[in-house]
């Protein structure tokens, strides 16, 4: 059983949890997720390590409720009890100093990109950090990234905050100016914006990892859930990934999978609501 340490809602529908878990906490790297099975009716969902601390033995969560099981996750209260966590779980993060690097979060992809860059930026690396959302209210982890950033930008589509529009945006003035060019480019969020982001990198030969958030169920390659082409390989986002080479990535038949179970969700999500 895993201790819930704190609940914090930080944005609309995303928490912040912190969880006893020492030997998960102790084993964690960069870029690698758990498997949280809240009680033994609820569905098992991935989750990014987004911090972890050894000493306290204790591993942090971003969970967005948008599903039936998340909207569980989330009413959990402090002091209660998750059945269990499997993990750490995925191949961690490439650190390496290749310089300047870019990292690109959308949404609530920004809790995924955060420990990657931290990692970065403790390598060595001149980490800018472009970070986007619909709305002012959506933006996290500010101030977070800026304790180890070179600079953070921030994009909202409605310009509630920081710069009116998308990230990528943003990231073809840097493309642009030679002096400001990223060696390396990390994304997490939305598929579009992670497709997007690779073609534009693609021109000029940029290194781009991308990490992928499919449907995954059990973390070890045996449901067959998060199967996604790399090129042109078939490949299992949980134990292959789940960060690859945005520019082999076939995202058409991700986007598709990513819609597998989306009526099944909406109608379980109907019945937590009460409709």
């Amino acid at each position: 059983m895993f201790k819930i340490l704190l609940n914090e809602r930080i944005a609309p529908n995303l928490h912040r949890m912190m969880i006893s878990a020492p030997r998960i906490a102790l084993h964690r790297r960069p870029g690698q997720f758990v498997i949280v099975h809240a009680n033994e009716d609820a569905e098992r969902i991935p989750l990014t390590i987004a911090d972890a601390d050894p000493h306290l033995g204790t591993i942090t969560l971003f969970v967005q409720a948008v599903g039936y099981s998340t909207h569980q996750l989330v009413s959990m209260s402090p002091d209660s009890y998750i059945r269990d966590i499997a993990g750490p779980l995925g191949h961690p993060t490439n650190i390496e100093n290749w310089g300047r690097v870019t990292c690109i979060g959308g949404g609530v992809g920004t809790a995924v990109l955060y420990p990657m860059a931290k990692a970065l930026a403790s390598a060595g690396n001149k980490v800018t950090a472009i970070i986007g959302g619909r709305t002012a209210q959506l933006i996290i982890l500010a101030e977070e990234l800026n304790a180890f950033c070179h600079q953070v930008l921030i994009t909202t589509e409605d310009g509630s905050l920081g710069q009116k529009g998308f990230v990528t945006n943003v990231l073809s003035t840097l493309l642009h100016d030679e002096a400001l060019r990223p060696q390396a480019v990390f994304a997490a969020g939305p598929v579009p914006m992670m497709r997007a982001v690779a073609e534009m990198t693609r021109p000029y030969a940029v290194r781009t990892t991308v990490s992928l958030n499919p449907i995954m169920i059990d973390g070890t390659g045996m449901c067959g859930g998060c199967r996604v082409m790399v090129n042109k390989e078939m490949k299992f986002a949980c134990v292959d990934g789940p960060e690859f080479d945005g520019h082999q990535v076939d995202f058409d038949l991700l986007a598709d999978r990513l819609t597998t179970y989306k009526e099944e969700e909406c109608r379980l999500l109907k019945t937590l609501k009460g409709d």
